[in-house]
């Protein structure tokens, strides 16, 4: 086998003393792929390849067996398997199979990460799952965009832009995160527009304690390299699976509102970002339902919180109760108002448009 993989240019490296020893290769070598030779149908030893592809995703685990059940092939996908070869391989199947794993690698490879954005309350009806949900949607009008509701005890978001009702939720893909890859990530999700989809919180409020931090690390390893844009809805609590997210943002979006009791919040979130080592540039609040003539005006706020960055979004009023209720994207039902050419702006920043080339040439294949 070594000496077929190394004809077709492959660096292969060659080690012994059982299918136990597989993490101690990994951490010493952090191979791209491993071939394991000499796997029985027990479930135990598939523990072991399961363990392994939930910590390191990135590596592709081909398995090689004398006898393969339709049960233990069924078992060994679940485990996050890439392959299952005969033991030994004929060298046909060996290259293609090699091959097929090195093109999917180099697909992921050459494509940029999406970008990860998430939205956050900085209290209850601050109105972040509505300005994440159609933001969203306006940046799908141009990106791929996959929305991940991790407000996970009381997550809603996909009731706000759709009737449309969840076949899996972030709980089921947790739970079968060793087989997670795109294809998977794509049938949990909603699709609610042609470039937005949707991965609901789970309904059984029990459910919630299921997703752990690793977890997420895999999600946004798939979503990144198959989507443009990551959006998170988060809830209140600060807890391990909000801070991996937030670590992992490019941009965070707090939102509250023009009023004491949200700058009380905010000012201490902010306090937290800092001790997280969280550059300026990285946090932007969105004061919501901003209005002229309110009490405490943005550049109240600004003296107050330490001159951070606002974007003001103006208040949408009937229109954003008639967008929630109906489960309908507020573009969709009045695309002139204020809030919603606002929400197209913040969309923007996130995505700006290419700038055209000019001439003829620049005409022909400007973007829509």
């Amino acid at each position: 086998m070594r000496k077929i993989l190394e004809a077709r240019s492959h660096v292969v490296s060659v080690f012994e003393g059982g299918k136990s020893r597989m993490q101690w290769v990994v951490e010493r070598s952090a191979p791209d792929l491993m071939l394991v030779d000499g796997m029985c149908c027990d479930p135990h030893e598939l523990e072991m390849v399961e363990q392994l592809t939930m910590r390191h995703p990135a590596i592709a685990v081909v398995l090689m067996c004398a006898m393969q059940t339709p049960e233990f092939l069924i078992l060994a996908m679940r485990s996050g398997v890439r392959e299952v070869l005969p033991s030994p391989p004929e060298p046909a199947a060996l290259e293609a199979a090699v091959e097929r794993i090195a093109i999917k690698m180099a697909g992921a490879l050459a494509r940029e990460p999406g970008q990860v954005v998430a939205f956050m309350p900085c209290k209850g009806g601050s109105g972040a799952t509505f300005l994440a949900t159609n933001i969203g949607h306006q940046l799908s009008m141009r990106r791929s965009v996959l929305l991940i509701d991790l407000n996970l005890q009381f997550g809603d978001a996909l009731s706000y832009v759709s009737d449309l009702r969840p076949s899996s939720t972030v709980a089921d893909v947790a739970r079968d995160i060793g087989r997670l890859d795109a294809s998977l990530l794509a049938a949990s999700a909603v699709k609610v527009a042609p470039g937005f989809s949707i991965l609901a919180a789970p309904d059984d409020l029990s459910r919630a304690l299921e997703v752990k931090a690793e977890h997420i690390d895999t999600i946004l390893q798939v979503a990144a390299a198959q989507y443009d844009f990551v959006l998170f809805d988060l809830g209140l609590r600060m807890d391990p699976l909000t801070i991996r997210v937030l670590d992992r943002a490019d941009r965070i979006f707090p939102v509250l509102q023009p009023s004491l009791p949200h700058i009380r919040n905010v000012t201490r979130l902010m306090q937290v970002f800092k001790s997280l080592g969280y550059v300026a540039g990285k946090v932007e609040l969105l004061v919501n339902r901003s209005a002229n003539g309110t009490e405490i005006g943005l550049s109240d706020m600004r003296r107050s919180l330490g001159g951070a960055t606002l974007v003001s979004v103006p208040d949408g009023g009937k229109d954003v109760d008639a967008s929630i209720n109906r489960g309908v994207p507020l573009a969709d039902m009045s695309r002139s108002s204020p809030l919603c050419k606002q929400l197209a702006e913040i969309s923007h920043s996130l995505s700006p448009r290419p700038k055209e080339s000019a001439g003829f040439i620049g005409r022909i294949f400007r973007r829509a």
